[in-house]
């Protein structure tokens, strides 16, 4: 399996990736299956192949391991919804007005912003797709669409032949959005079942697919706080301590073990790239254990 490890300062930190894919798979007489999976504000330091030690990574140090480990990469932002614009279009997000994360419409023109991604922008799926790629996108989107907004385009316009998204985005799932609000303890699936849900949501595309390549975002809510890593914890949201923390990394890493092993199961194990990143860097940053360090992490 093919792998390449943009961790939270590793490729949280790219701008310039759009064209790449499409370049390199047409020249390819066998095209692969992307995955890419971006977990939301995952630090450095939260794994064990960048010398974190705040859980036991195995399964992400494994990817690491096994594919390339990128270290000089830089986010478009700081924040969720500019540093997601520069993942799409591989330009800067200040060129799509997108400065700041999407919230309510007076928020953003507080902030002098867009209500959502404009469809005209370069978008890599809709690359991908036009390239004879089936596309999908499962989980976090925060590129228009949630709270008072109500008007943004559609998946499909950007080039998703499938989505599945939260509450942030134009078409939230039903199963994860019982409450109009990010998450509530009365969604059918639970804050700590997410990721596990996005997972089992990309192997079935990829499976009902498997005759073309396929395409398929994973973009986690975890590690993003609030840490509810389990029942226990849904009662009390908002105590950010190392202990939930921990808990949680420690799912992202299991579900990220249960994804290789589903594409080996079908058999496209040697056939699919994994590119693992996270779009920000860490907050709270626990004295800077989260960034291994370095001085710069969400919101910097």
């Amino acid at each position: 399996m093919r792998s390449l490890l943009w961790s939270a300062a590793a490729l949280v930190w790219s701008t310039g990736m759009a064209g790449t894919a499409v370049q390199s798979a047409a020249s390819e007489p066998r095209r692969p299956h992307i995955i890419f999976v971006l977990a939301d504000d995952l630090g450095r330091g939260d794994l064990g192949c960048y010398g974190g030690a705040l859980a036991p990574t195995p399964n992400i140090d494994r990817l690491a391991a096994d594919g390339i480990r990128l270290a000089q990469y830089y986010a478009a932002s700081p924040i969720c919804s500019p540093s997601r614009c520069g993942l799409i279009t591989g330009q800067f997000p200040a060129q799509w007005r997108i400065t700041s994360y999407l919230q309510t419409r007076a928020g953003n023109r507080a902030c002098q912003q867009a209500d959502f991604l404009d469809p005209a922008a370069p978008s890599l799926p809709r690359a991908l797709q036009q390239a004879g790629y089936k596309t999908a996108h499962f989980g976090k989107w925060h590129l228009g669409g949630g709270r008072d907004v109500d008007d943004p385009p559609p998946f499909a316009a950007y080039g998703y032949d499938e989505a599945a998204g939260t509450w942030e985005s134009p078409e939230p799932h039903p199963d994860l959005t019982t409450a109009d609000w990010v998450w509530s303890n009365e969604d059918k699936v639970k804050r700590w079942e997410r990721t596990g849900f996005f997972v089992d949501r990309a192997l079935d595309f990829i499976k009902r697919n498997r005759s073309s390549p396929c395409f398929v975002n994973v973009w986690l809510d975890d590690p993003h706080t609030p840490w509810v890593p389990g029942e226990d914890a849904a009662a009390t949201p908002g105590k950010e301590t190392r202990p939930r923390l921990r808990r949680v990394l420690v799912e992202i890493d299991r579900q990220i073990g249960r994804l290789r092993s589903g594409l080996q199961e079908l058999g496209l194990d040697d056939s699919t790239l994994i590119i693992f990143t996270s779009d920000n860097g860490p907050l709270p940053t626990f004295d800077a254990r989260r960034t291994a360090g370095l001085r710069g992490s969400k919101l910097s």
